[in-house]
């Protein structure tokens, strides 16, 4: 079994800061800090332990911001040479994302500086968003100089960073209600000469999409024309939500119509238990005149005290010719997961193909 995410935060992750601070800063107390950042650690969850490690940090760094954020950058070491394979060890740099975040709106320029820092050995996409929030204006002023950065993680900060959904992160409010405060950002990288820095951009593209479809659409239709293969790929990504959505006009601009398919479904066994497994199958039939790119989709509804919850899982996804039919299938195990318990009852199926539906059945839970 795979260590647990949260033990990448741990007591050597601390003296690594400890002994890279008094490197920068011979009069960084670090028996002090590693004495209070490890106190209790082992009984905290990731992010818990993140917050624990920066408090520390934040007693033991100078009372000053500037002078501290100043030390923190001196510490950090050479910036990272690839955007993968660089292994688990910069995780011991998440406390510092975690400070700068609570510390940065109190001298917004150092601040700046420390987020391009921190980003090329580690990630600043949490940290900035404090900025975006207290100091929008000039944060997105330093995100549009840095599109052109050479390093590809600087260039990446400026999409993810500003993302307004982004996981575990904050929201910011302001371009989930205005998506032109970004779009001139994602404009300049959606060319980008590194797939990094282009997967960003599709990332945020989804994430407008879900305050703003049509905003995103027309945004999807320009970047269409005459695209590359990269770009093609980043518009599709960009449009995944809408498209899982059955959204028609994501689908025909992606070239997935639905009107031309014929398709049939079924799901088994109708009984079942928790811990054993359904399979659903799905043929499709293109029975049009044009090759046609189709994205198949299993629609469970969920069995919950009151009503049902959907959640739908992709199948496959397919181009078929004129003619052309094919049948998939995908086996789903029934557990109980820590964002979905499951319930007992009579659970419905649905098959999605280019935003068409059609019923697959029906399976019959038990609990034990």
């Amino acid at each position: 079994m795979a260590e647990a995410f949260k033990n990448l935060l741990n007591a050597a992750g601390v003296k690594r800061i400890a002994r890279d601070l008094e490197a920068a800063w011979p009069a960084f107390p670090s028996k002090r800090f590693i004495s209070q950042a490890t106190r209790g650690l082992e009984a905290l969850e990731l992010k818990a332990r993140s917050r624990h490690i920066a408090r520390a940090l934040g007693a033991c760094l100078p009372r000053d911001v500037t002078r501290a954020m100043e030390l923190v950058i001196a510490s950090l070491g050479p910036p990272l040479t690839a955007t993968e394979g660089y292994g688990n060890e910069v995780m011991r740099l998440m406390p510092l994302s975690t400070w700068l975040h609570e510390v940065g709106p109190q001298d917004v320029e150092t601040a700046l500086r420390a987020n391009r820092e921190l980003t090329r050995r580690f990630t600043a996409e949490f940290s900035i968003r404090s900025l975006l929030l207290a100091a929008p204006a000039r944060t997105l002023e330093a995100l549009s100089r840095w599109v052109t950065d050479r390093d590809p993680h600087v260039r990446r900060l400026v999409s993810e960073g500003s993302r307004p959904r982004l996981p575990w992160g904050e929201r910011l409010p302001a371009i989930q209600a205005d998506p032109s405060l970004t779009l001139p950002l994602l404009e300049s990288l959606k060319d980008d000469e590194s797939e990094y820095v282009r997967r960003s951009v599709a990332n945020h593209l989804n994430d407008l999409s879900k305050d703003h479809p049509r905003v995103v659409l027309e945004t999807a239709r320009r970047w269409l024309v005459k695209a590359s293969p990269e770009r093609r790929r980043l518009v599709e990504h960009g449009l995944r939500s809408l498209v899982k959505a059955g959204d028609p006009e994501a689908l025909a601009l992606l070239g997935a119509s639905g009107e031309a398919l014929a398709i049939s479904a079924a799901v088994t066994p109708r009984r079942v238990t928790v811990g054993q497994s359904i399979t659903v199958e799905a043929t499709v039939k293109n029975e049009g005149q044009a090759l046609t790119h189709v994205v198949v989709e299993a629609v469970v509804h969920f069995k919950r005290p009151k009503g049902t919850s959907t959640r739908k899982f992709r199948l496959a996804r397919l181009d078929l010719d004129p003619g052309e039919a094919r049948t998939v299938s995908r086996k789903f195990r029934l557990v109980h997961r820590s964002v979905r318990r499951l319930h007992a009852g009579r659970h419905r199926v649905d098959v999605q193909a280019n935003g068409r539906t059609v019923k697959a059945g029906t399976f019959d839970l038990k609990l034990t």
